[in-house]
């Protein structure tokens, strides 16, 4: 970071750490970030899908048969990450599958259901992976599994680390290619549309909507460990209220924010011990 002209406000970013998240996913965001592609190209992106992807999700709601191809939506954005989206942002994305699957392996395990929900096993390890542990898998993984939960118990139970994985020592292998120049926030504007497009209109509807239950997974998580303001770090609220494309990128990253941040203080409780 030093290198940069004005390099004060990613300095104090790097500094600053109040907020739960693993120095290795901080570290690599700020790489990302840093991308020139990103400060000199996104804003014209952003200008152009946001608006396509507005028309695109106005004639998929239209009373019109519905088609999806999800094999062909992976196959693309598989392709695309191996050979343009940088070495930093494909960790990113691969940690994001982690995080959540702990999230949701953590609150199931930790619930009053009347039997155990299946855990979630969606952990790629490389790009390829993502071809079966898939972006519409991680979907309907999270929908599945709050529709199983029971009551979260009271704090006096015993939290239960079953399925829990510490996903800085995952071993993930992204290989490093001279191509790979697309920054995160750059790589999902690109995608957008794709998922509008290769969705069903109901399927992409859960998708965007899908973030809101951030703040219900933060305040069922304060349940079990007796942790305070958990939900404050979620951006993403009140899942009854749904909601268009509208600022879909933001949501989006601060989605995975909230993922790392609750994932980074699970983990440090249970380093010490938080039984």
């Amino acid at each position: 970071m030093k290198n940069r002209k004005t390099n004060s406000f990613l300095d104090a970013m790097a500094a600053e750490d109040v907020l739960p998240i693993s120095r290795l996913a901080k570290e690599l965001w700020l790489r990302d970030i840093s991308s020139p592609l990103r400060w000199w190209v996104l804003p014209l992106l952003k200008f152009i899908f946001s608006s396509l992807l507005h028309v695109l999700w106005f004639l998929k709601r239209l009373p019109a048969p519905q088609f999806s191809s999800h094999r062909l939506l992976q196959t693309v954005i598989c392709w695309f990450c191996k050979n343009f989206v940088s070495y930093e942002a494909n960790t990113l994305i691969l940690r994001h599958f982690a995080t959540e699957s702990n999230l949701l392996n953590f609150i199931a395990a930790n619930s009053q259901a009347s039997g155990p929900s299946v855990p979630v096993a969606l952990y790629p390890l490389r790009i390829d992976d993502m071809q079966q542990d898939s972006f519409v898998k991680h979907d309907q993984e999270l929908f599945r599994v709050l529709a199983d939960l029971g009551p979260a118990p009271r704090r006096h139970a015993a939290i239960n680390w079953d399925h829990w994985r510490n996903v800085d020592q995952l071993a993930f292998a992204v290989e490093r290619r001279r191509t790979q120049l697309v920054d995160f926030e750059t790589a999902h504007i690109l995608f957008m549309c794709l998922f509008c497009l290769l969705l069903t209109a109901e399927e992409y509807e859960g998708a965007i909507n899908g973030f809101n239950f951030d703040q219900a997974i933060a305040l069922r998580i304060e349940e079990v460990t007796g942790q305070s303001r958990l939900a404050e770090l979620a951006y993403n609220k009140h899942p009854l209220f749904l909601l268009g494309p509208t600022n879909l990128n933001q949501r989006f990253l601060m989605h995975g924010f909230f993922t790392e941040y609750i994932n980074a203080q699970l983990q440090i409780l249970k380093d010490r011990g938080h039984l």
